[in-house]
């Protein structure tokens, strides 16, 4: 094991044990073993923040180009983006003030 995936898994590991114990969180279905190894062998988490953060860009500005009153759809759009930009944050913490 590289110590490059070492740093990944104990990042992965730690936030998401921070998640399952945050309050108000349901209990997860899926196998944190299939997220790390995913972030391992697909797509580091940085590069993956970065991606959630361009997609959340060009949805928001396609929408207020076509649609300038958004009258449908509005709650999804808002829970969809929000939580995009939670897990980015959680992936590549860019906006954390310490």
């Amino acid at each position: 094991m590289s110590i490059r995936t070492a740093n990944v898994q104990g990042f992965l590991y730690s936030k998401i044990i921070t998640i399952m114990n945050a309050k108000n969180t349901p209990a997860t279905s899926y196998d944190p073993e299939k997220l790390i190894e995913f972030f391992n062998k697909d797509v580091p988490p940085e590069s993956m923040a970065k991606i959630i953060r361009n997609l959340n860009y060009v949805i928001a500005l396609t929408l207020i180009r076509k649609n300038e009153t958004l009258e449908h759809h509005t709650k999804e759009l808002d829970h969809g983006l929000y939580w995009l930009n939670q897990l980015a944050e959680i992936l590549n913490p860019h906006l954390t003030i310490d």
